[in-house]
């Protein structure tokens, strides 16, 4: 029996990068991409290369862009980790696995380093289908955490568990972060809410920027961790706009929400350094009418549009600048 399971690039509506901080973020998962890892029991354990693995190019110049693109190690070091780190998770929590061994390969085509979670997808599916073919319940919450600690702890990779909650729970999310009480249960508060709240939203993206969150946070963390007050107070600023805004959705005011959304990469460019061409991006679809902030680190961009006629200006306008431009589709339970 092939085990088949799949996971989803989140677009973050409000709060990031407030996730790292102990802030409040809103997020969803859509399914215009997705990840997808397949398990299968064989005789020893073997991981298979997908497309990004490859090490057989056409030229020298191929070579250079694929790195680029999709650095040193493509996917395979993520299914690595995973069962890895699934490995200690099981033994921490004493649940015994079986002997049994498998091959597993996987596949993806969410755009790569644009800020729409492309690895923590891979992770999560990979998990998932760790759980099934062993048997293994494992909390959403506590998934979130698992995901997390694949990346940060296995791999050294820059995250914060927005992303992986979303991706755990498979539907939009208010999430409070509170310190205290993540100290005190291990995870935050996750809320989820109705896709339907959701309405006019778009999210485009261009695919030759693929910079990776280490690079458009730059030296955010350390400013943070020497308490700057400036930083401290964009935090508060993302925290507050994310309650504000949930309550924009349920009131289905999105000309307020527009505003929030706006206000939330404003206070990013006033705190973070961020390329030109990303700038032109949100500057652009701004000048349709639109609003627009970062869906992640950068790379791709969510805003809402107020009719249908904005939304075809905003596709032409930005396609013009080959950034393509889509409706999302929600995550269906």
């Amino acid at each position: 029996m092939i085990i088949s399971k799949k996971s989803y690039p989140r677009a973050a509506l409000l709060g990031n990068p407030s996730d790292g901080y102990h802030g409040k973020t809103i997020a969803f998962p859509f399914d215009n991409f997705f990840a997808e890892v397949m398990l299968w029991e064989t005789p020893e354990m073997e991981i298979l290369p997908a497309e990004y693995d490859s090490n057989v190019f056409n030229s020298i110049f191929d070579l250079a862009k694929d790195v680029k693109l999709y650095g040193y190690y493509g996917g395979i070091r993520l299914l690595k980790a995973a069962v890895k780190r699934f490995h200690d998770y099981c033994s921490e929590n004493s649940l015994k696995l079986n002997n049994s061994n498998f091959t597993i390969r996987y596949r993806s085509d969410i755009p790569y380093k644009l800020g729409l979670a492309g690895s923590s997808a891979i992770i999560t599916a990979c998990i998932k289908a760790l759980m099934i073919f062993y048997g293994v319940d494992i909390p959403k919450p506590t998934l979130a955490n698992l995901v997390l600690s694949v990346e940060k702890d296995e791999l050294e990779i820059m995250a914060g568990l927005q992303d992986r909650v979303v991706q755990a729970y498979e539907s939009p999310v208010y999430m409070d972060f509170n310190k205290d009480l993540m100290e005190k249960q291990g995870y935050g508060d996750y809320r989820p809410l109705d896709r339907k709240l959701f309405r006019n939203i778009y999210i485009a993206y261009r695919t030759d920027l693929a910079e990776g969150s280490e690079v458009v946070h730059n030296n955010f963390r350390e400013r943070y961790n020497f308490g700057d007050p400036e930083v401290h107070a964009a935090i508060r600023d993302w925290a507050e706009l994310t309650v504000k805004g949930m309550e924009a959705l349920k009131r289905s005011d999105m000309s307020e929400l527009s505003g929030y959304i706006n206000r939330n990469f404003d206070i990013r460019k006033s705190v973070m350094n961020i390329s030109d061409k990303n700038i032109q991006m949100v500057e652009t679809a701004r000048n349709v009418g639109a609003s627009a902030k970062f869906t992640g680190s950068g790379g791709a961009i969510i805003g809402t549009y107020e009719n249908e006629k904005m939304y075809d200006r905003l596709v032409k306008t930005l396609n013009d600048l080959n950034i393509h431009v889509l409706k999302p589709s929600f995550v269906q339970n």
